[in-house]
């Protein structure tokens, strides 16, 4: 595939096999909305930029794919959860749950070690808690994109990568454009997407 087939490829995994919910799809709405603010914010406040991400953007994408998408057979899909995990390109809910716990423990390391095993001299330490915090939590969030950017040139290839690391920098941009119609279809009582009002190309078949 192209550079932009095989972007299309990987926003369509992602929308028809982690998206069924129209509340997930609020969900992501909201957070899209918080992540371009944080995208203006970390040219302006980096430790604003990481608080809004991961406190109101990433809070509110992870609750949308942990408490409201089903994770029984999928039908649309004909797919299995655990195929869909299998297949997932970026970060799968196994490997969310490894993120968000490097996140939570972030506050308790700096509250036991200010300094974060030297990471922080004393006049940084002076910022406070919280300020040190946004700033481990904003290395943490741009690490684990470049991690697995960097895994997957080993797993399916650098073209994989770029359009993962690609994907992910303009999800927030993509995700208004296909979501912005959620909260309506909840107020018409259709809580689950068919997948059948998006253009996509030749869905992959389960082995």
């Amino acid at each position: 595939m192209t550079f932009v087939e095989e972007l299309q490829q990987q926003r369509w995994d992602d929308h028809r096999y982690y998206h069924h919910n129209r509340v997930n799809q609020c969900l992501h709405l909201a957070s899209a909305s918080c992540f371009l603010a944080t995208y203006v914010l970390i040219f302006i406040k980096p430790v604003a930029a990481a608080l809004v991400g991961w406190l109101l953007a990433m809070l509110l994408r992870q609750a949308g794919h942990f408490f409201f998408e089903p994770r029984s057979y999928d039908e649309v899909n004909q797919a299995t959860h655990d195929y869909k995990e299998s297949v997932k390109v970026g970060y799968n809910l196994r490997r969310k749950v490894v993120l968000l716990t490097l996140w939570v423990a972030v506050p308790l390391v700096l509250w036991r070690d200010p300094s974060c095993f030297g990471l922080f001299s004393p006049q940084h330490m002076q910022l406070g808690l919280m300020h040190n915090v946004a700033i481990v939590w904003l290395l943490l969030g741009a690490g684990a994109v470049l991690f697995r950017t960097v895994h997957l040139f080993f797993l399916r290839g650098v073209q994989a990568g770029l359009v993962w690391f690609t994907k992910i920098l303009t999800d927030p941009f993509h995700d208004i454009r296909i979501y912005h119609r959620a909260p309506a279809y909840i107020l018409r009582g259709q809580m689950y997407d068919d997948m059948s009002d998006w253009y996509h190309p030749q869905p992959e078949v389960q082995g």
